[in-house]
């Protein structure tokens, strides 16, 4: 239960949770937390969706849904990570994780929410083709808001790391010229001036040059996000079946590997459209 109360502090408090991800407060524990309770909401949807076909499909795919999602955070995590040091970040490589599983606990949570929808019209509509563009649906929109919810606090942690703070504008080094006011109270007067005016150029150059790295960031970050879907999408398409086509039998995966994840999805949709 240990590891679902912290996916429930998640839900309920998420800027928080993002608080604690920023100060690295207990990574480790949200790391394992957040991948076992994941990894089990994937696994009861997956066997579900599976159960269409026969209990070696729902084995299959109860193991193979929560594999889809933690194989594309292996193979897009350094992409994120290396360029976005590149950029200026100063997150540790636990904190990419954490965000990372976070976004994968959103999705498992969500689908999981789902569960009783999809077993509703698996039993009351036996139409393979309706079955599986339901549940495209389904991974769609739960993906968009884990995704949304990812770039969030990316862009949340981004600027806090950047944006100068009040201690450093306070403190900001003056000219020597500028450090000893004149005996004279004009002059004084002057020198204040020109000493208020020297801060705000260095803080208005930073903030400047600020605003400049976090829109160099939100353009990677949505750039990498793109290369996110399309290696899941694929990666999908690569290990299929999860699912089961009707009449055929029992294939832990599939032998042929041509076309694509989108291509197969338009071709069930005019199937399904316009009745074989």
């Amino acid at each position: 239960m240990k590891y679902f109360a912290v996916l429930l502090g998640l839900l309920r408090d998420r800027d928080a949770f993002l608080n604690d991800i920023q100060n690295e407060v207990r990574l480790e524990r949200k790391i394992i937390a957040l991948l076992v309770s994941s990894c089990i909401f994937f696994a009861v949807y997956g066997a579900i969706i599976g159960s269409s076909s026969s209990w070696l499909q729902l084995i299959a795919s109860a193991i193979k849904l929560p594999a889809l999602y933690l194989i594309t955070l292996v193979i897009c995590l350094p992409t994120l990570y290396f360029f976005d040091i590149l950029f200026g970040s100063r997150l540790s490589f636990g904190q990419y994780i954490t965000l990372m599983l976070t976004n994968m606990a959103v999705i498992s949570v969500l689908l999981f929410s789902f569960a009783p929808v999809t077993l509703f019209f698996l039993i009351s509509v036996p139409d393979y083709a309706f079955f599986l563009l339901l549940n495209v649906a389904f991974f769609g929109v739960t993906g968009f808001v884990g995704v949304k919810l990812f770039y969030e606090g990316m862009l949340s942690l981004t600027a806090s790391q950047t944006l100068p703070s009040t201690a450093e504008k306070a403190i900001a080094p003056l000219p020597a010229s500028q450090s000893t006011p004149s005996d004279d109270h004009h002059d004084f007067t002057d020198e204040v001036i020109a000493v208020e005016d020297t801060i705000d150029k260095r803080i208005k150059a930073k903030e400047s040059g600020t605003s400049t790295l976090q829109d160099s960031r939100r353009k990677l970050l949505q750039a990498w996000l793109i290369l996110y879907g399309l290696v899941g999408s694929q990666l999908a398409w690569t290990l299929r079946p999860f699912f089961g086509a009707p009449g055929e039998p029992f294939q832990l995966f599939r032998p042929d590997i041509g076309g694509n994840f989108y291509i197969n999805v338009i071709q069930t949709l005019l199937r399904f459209l316009f009745n074989n």
